[in-house]
């Protein structure tokens, strides 16, 4: 007696519980390759968004000035100009109290910008734990579904009273699809979780430098406007009649 060892023919004549588990790993293989192309098309937009804006930021414009076009752009904004907008816009509303001191408004900035930094990291890193968790437990689950489909070949060959090669390979190669379907599944989820994890500590780095640099400008242009704010406030003084 012959037995097809085709792929097909090995899922189809799989029991229920190994075919279940097989439907199930084409799925999480699936949802992980969603994942995957779907960050990809992220970052790649997200570092595209940075250079250009680190570009305009860096070209000597004027910080008002670009404040202002980009809250002009109808698309929404995201990423390094997200944390510029925060923390700027932050910046004003400080400065637009007279009492604030310089390092309370530089610090109510950088509170505003580290807001807007965790949001975007957490945007960049959503979905990514789907990817770990495939990487780690699809090869589990694909042995589950090896150990329960030999354990079905082997009562089989109980009821035979003479068991031959024939009669054992065609169980125990439809049971092992189960690992290999699992290791389909965890491999590339390995590999792009890495990748991606990588690309998303360097945008951070690259967020969190942007906002030191952007601190230190902010802090000049604080103290500038309270010396002048302090030197207006004594030429009036001295212009006042002494009584």
């Amino acid at each position: 007696m012959t037995h097809d060892l085709s792929f097909w023919s090995l899922m189809t004549n799989a029991s229920l519980i190994v075919q279940l588990i097989m439907l199930g790993l084409a799925l999480i293989s699936l949802g992980s390759w969603w994942v995957i192309v779907k960050k990809a098309l992220v970052l790649s937009s997200a570092k595209r968004a940075t250079d250009q804006f680190e570009d305009d930021f860096w070209s000597g414009t004027d910080l008002s000035k670009l404040y202002a076009d980009i809250n002009r752009q109808k698309e929404p904004v995201g990423g390094m100009e997200a944390i510029f907008l925060a923390g700027f816009q932050e910046f004003l509303r400080l400065r637009s109290q007279p009492t604030m001191d310089p390092e309370s408004v530089v610090s109510g900035a950088q509170r505003a910008m580290r807001a807007a930094g965790s949001r975007e990291l957490d945007d960049l890193e959503m979905y990514l734990s789907l990817l770990a968790t495939t990487g780690s437990t699809s090869p589990y689950i694909g042995l589950f579904g090896t150990v329960w489909g030999i354990m079905n070949a082997f009562r089989a060959l109980g009821l035979v009273q003479q068991a031959t090669l024939a009669q054992v390979a065609p169980g125990i190669a439809e049971a092992l699809i189960a690992t290999a379907m699992g290791l389909f599944a965890a491999i590339p989820a390995v590999i792009f979780y890495n990748r991606y994890a990588h690309e998303v500590d360097r945008l951070a780095n690259r967020y969190e430098t942007f906002m030191e640099e952007f601190s230190n400008i902010l802090q000049r242009q604080s103290y500038s406007q309270r010396k002048t704010y302090t030197d207006a406030a004594a030429a009036r003084a001295a212009a006042q009649p002494q009584g």
